[in-house]
């Protein structure tokens, strides 16, 4: 679900990039979207990037490529989806949990949940679709969990990657530092870590390369907590 300023800046790059086969610069996309400051731009730009419509190239000024549109666009253009293929950062050798020996006789099964990013419709993953397997000792307690597909790399400096399987408790508390699930809004969800800074709550990413979202008490609610990661090779 996009709001209707990241749709409109989504519809206008990408006529951009088929008209000229060159993105727009930030100062024509603040004309074109009315805004008073590129630093909107550079929060709307984020926001469609962490959703997956969008993908930003290193080192390149201006290299924007268009990853996927919602429907209502696709119709409208003919786009196709593609996969773009690519580098991204891995996670620094610190940041990543040293494995532990999996007891594969002591296993729970949770429904995986859907897919989450830094930010994808509720929607995506109220349902469960289908069932993982992980150790029993990442659900142990009373506490109901589930499990969610990452899709992404605003979490890698946390050793979070893109494809990852994150095992979550639920619980509607968190303490600083904290990853969690997040419903920002009533409509929103995210995979950040939580920070409250006085009445204000913080959304931080674990990449450099994405913004701390900063919000109201009153606008983020926990979801649940992350407790545990699966990967596969």
């Amino acid at each position: 679900m996009l709001t209707r300023k990241q749709l409109d800046l989504l519809d206008f790059i990408n006529k951009r990039l088929q008209s000229d086969g060159v993105p727009p610069s930030f100062d024509e996309m603040k004309d074109a979207l009315d805004l008073r400051s590129k630093s909107g731009i550079h929060r709307l730009i984020t926001a469609l990037e962490e959703r997956g419509f969008i993908r930003r190239l290193a080192h390149r000024a201006r290299a924007i490529e268009i990853v996927k549109l919602p429907e209502a666009l696709e119709k409208r253009t003919g786009f196709t989806p593609r996969v773009i293929e690519g580098s991204r950062p891995s996670a620094p050798s610190h940041a990543a949990p040293e494995a532990s020996p999996v007891d594969t006789g002591n296993s729970a099964t949770l429904p995986l949940m859907g897919r989450i990013a830094a930010g994808v419709p509720i929607e995506a993953i109220s349902h469960a679709e289908t069932s993982v397997s992980v150790p029993g000792g990442m659900v142990s307690g009373a506490a109901h969990h589930y499990a969610l597909e990452v899709r992404g790399d605003s979490m890698i400096d946390a050793g979070i990657n893109d494809g990852d399987i994150v095992v979550i408790r639920e619980t509607q508390t968190a303490d600083n530092g904290d990853i969690v699930v997040a419903l920002v809004e009533g409509h929103e969800a995210t995979l950040k870590r939580f920070r409250r800074k006085g009445g204000a709550i913080a959304l931080e990413a674990a990449n450099p390369a994405y913004e701390t979202r900063l919000f109201r008490g009153d606008q983020v609610r926990v979801q649940g907590k992350l407790v545990g990661l699966i990967r596969t090779y």
